[in-house]
C-alpha cells in the first residue's frame, strides 16, 4: 500500500488543480458532494468527463500513476 499524502482528501495537490483555476470552487464543490455521498467520482464541470474522488483512490491503496486530479498519494511540495 502507498502512503497517503499529509493533506485532507478534500484538498488536491496544486499541480493537479491550481489554486487560481477559474472553476476551482465549482470543481471542489462537486468533489466534496461526491465524497459526502460515498460516490466513486463526479462529472467534471469543465469537461464532463468522470473524475475519481480522493476517497475512491485512497480505498484502492496505491497510486496508478495516471495523474488523477484528486490523487491522495502525491505529496505537497
Amino acid at each position: 500500500m502507498d502512503e497517503l499524502a499529509p493533506r485532507p482528501l478534500t484538498e488536491p495537490h496544486p499541480s493537479r488543480l491550481a489554486p487560481d483555476h477559474p472553476r476551482r470552487a465549482e470543481i471542489l464543490a462537486a468533489h466534496a458532494a461526491a465524497l459526502d455521498a460515498g460516490q466513486a467520482g463526479y462529472p467534471d464541470p469543465v469537461s464532463g468527463l468522470f473524475v475519481l474522488t480522493a476517497g475512491f483512490l485512497a480505498r484502492r491503496g496505491t497510486c496508478c500513476g495516471r495523474g488523477c486530479r484528486h490523487c491522495p498519494y502525491i505529496n505537497n511540495v
